[in-house]
């Protein structure tokens, strides 16, 4: 059992690098992996804003890792990725108040909830995962190139190998499965990655993507079946920590500064699925991306 547990603790990132003077945003910072992120993130010396929707949780998040850290720079700041007129308050006021990042952890998501729309209307799984980071990483694209070298880290999941882009009904208004939904907004974020890889080229701004592995966390609060059987098999599940450490190694390893637009998992290059390595659909989603959020992104 012991051996068992030692095996599914997964990677770790082995890096010794400082951020001092750098600064980090991780979105849905207040629990799970995005809190353990923040933590290492503010132990190396960044400035960490967690951006969340609950700031009181946002608050406590942000007192526990200045316990644990002496001196840690930590700020909370507001962020609903299920409301575009929320997105664009806070990049508003982020690049008024931010003059660099170096590091943008998209973080949040949502897994297997019942049916929901956003305030656009978007299916939330879609809505929040994919185009409420899509959004947000336009907004502050600009600062990203001039703060270079930075990178963009993508939480994705082993899930999106289950995925496919259903562009006749990508909010499934035809029908719903909350499993599937969830597997196309993670696919949706490989694709991402891909796209903006290919687009940041030049730019000294690097973009990756992570499979965090199965962590215990509140994502699970949506799927009874889920949540029974991994408390039945505890042993089966990451820390909140050990899910972390790919999104630290893909923020902050030195072997990575010139890599771009790969898949990562326990902290090494992971298999992605044939239709997250489809160039042609990546663009598509791109394409509709701009379109539902009313934007322009060459």
């Amino acid at each position: 059992m012991i051996i068992l547990r030692l095996y599914n603790s997964g990677g770790v990132c082995r890096s010794t690098a400082r951020l001092d003077g750098k600064v980090a945003l991780i979105t849905g910072a207040n629990s799970g992996i995005g809190k353990e992120t923040a933590l290492d993130l503010a132990s190396r010396g960044a400035r960490v804003i967690l951006a969340c929707r609950d700031v009181e949780k946002g608050e406590e998040a942000a007192t526990e890792i200045r316990t644990r850290v002496g001196g840690a720079k930590v700020e909370v700041r507001e962020l609903d990725l299920a409301d575009t007129c929320s997105i664009r308050a806070f990049a508003q006021r982020f690049l008024r108040e931010v003059d660099h990042l170096h590091i943008l952890v998209n973080n949040a998501g949502i897994m297997m909830c019942p049916y929901m729309k956003t305030v656009d209307g978007f299916e939330m799984h879609i809505g929040v995962s994919h185009l409420g980071h899509f959004l947000l990483t336009y907004l502050l694209i600009g600062l990203l190139k001039r703060s270079a070298p930075s990178r963009i880290v993508v939480v994705s999941s082993l899930a999106h190998n289950f995925g496919w882009i259903r562009f006749h009904d990508l909010h499934s208004h035809g029908s719903y499965n909350s499993g599937l939904a969830y597997c196309q907004s993670k696919l949706a974020n490989v694709l991402f990655t891909r796209e903006l890889a290919r687009r940041l080229h030049g730019s000294n701004v690097t973009v990756n993507s992570v499979h965090p592995g199965t962590v215990r966390s509140e994502l699970m609060r949506h799927s009874t079946a889920m949540s029974l059987l991994f408390a039945v098999f505890p042993m089966f599940l990451k820390t909140p920590k050990e899910g972390a450490q790919t999104s630290v190694y893909c923020a902050v390893a030195e072997e990575l500064q010139s890599i771009s637009g790969k898949h990562f998992s326990d902290c090494a290059p992971a298999f992605v699925a044939p239709q997250g390595r489809n160039e042609e659909t990546a663009r598509t989603l791109w394409d509709v991306s701009c379109e539902l959020l009313g934007i322009e992104w060459d």
